[in-house]
């Protein structure tokens, strides 16, 4: 049987510095030894499909993506789950986040829809010193299907909102940055059963990779459940193992440690 191994993509594949982002080699080697021998999947707070994101799905090349934390799954170009938030809902968090200048909204496609939108601006400008973001009316989501929605700033918000909203889930960025807003109906966990049917594997012969609260329950519920060094500290409390930091070769050694690249094949040191 062969087994899935679910990779978050920020902080867990790509590594993000003031100057670039990147997948280290190491771990791209890891994802290539294991091609064809392990289906491959993006498990991740984004839609891979928009401008920001397709390049990286283009380097990673997974067998199958979860999407929008849950909310859509494709394998290919094949849609296996396309769900979106009421857009009763979605009126609701975005009144809300004007009442209380929160900065509140999603990028789709190329445009980025925020309410208060100078303080992803700002936030963006004082981590990587530029902003190349295309900011457009928010109020134009009532207009459009949204998946799921993400909050820029501060713990605080994180908590007033999760107060006003029970039927929304909030996980923390790994950097307490900002949270995704999620339906809490779906979830990377759900995501990871629906492609244990599609491809016929069982959930024990599953691996989850993540570093942030919006993999903990996929963490949870796979197989094994791998924390990277970088992680939360919530995440690697409930991680049946810990690796390295991204920048040390942390999915790699994992790789290693499970048997996921065969010892034989590999030129690099277990060291």
């Amino acid at each position: 049987m062969k087994p899935i191994v679910c990779f978050d993509l920020d902080e867990t594949l790509l590594h993000h510095t003031s100057t670039a982002s990147y997948i280290p080699q190491s771990a791209a080697e890891a994802l290539e030894r294991m091609r064809g021998t392990c289906y491959l999947v993006l498990a991740t707070g984004r839609d891979m499909d928009t401008h920001y994101s397709r390049q990286y799905k283009d380097m990673v090349k997974p067998d199958a993506i979860i999407h929008s934390n849950g909310m859509k799954i494709t394998v290919g170009d094949e849609m296996l789950l396309d769900a979106y938030m009421e857009q009763e809902l979605v009126r609701r968090v975005l009144t809300f986040a004007e009442e209380h200048g929160l900065a509140v909204g999603v990028t789709i496609r190329d445009d980025d829809y925020y309410t208060n939108w100078q303080q992803v601006y700002d936030l963006e400008v004082e981590r990587w010193g530029q902003c190349g973001r295309h900011f457009v009316d928010p109020w134009k989501l009532l207009d459009i299907r949204v998946r799921a929605l993400a909050y820029v700033g501060k713990p605080e918000g994180v908590h007033l909102m999760e107060q006003a909203f029970p039927e929304l889930r909030m996980p923390m960025f790994g950097g307490f940055s900002g949270a995704d807003i999620v339906d809490r109906k779906n979830s990377k966990a759900n995501g990871l059963r629906r492609l244990c049917e599609y491809f016929g594997t069982d959930i024990a012969h599953t691996y989850a990779f993540g570093d942030s609260m919006n993999d903990y329950e996929i963490v949870q519920e796979a197989g094994v459940g791998i924390a990277m060094g970088n992680a939360v500290a919530e995440l690697k409390a409930v991680a049946d193992y810990v690796t390295a930091d991204i920048c040390d070769d942390g999915v790699y050694k994992a790789c290693r440690h499970f048997g996921l690249i065969l010892p034989e094949k590999d030129g690099q040191s277990d060291e």
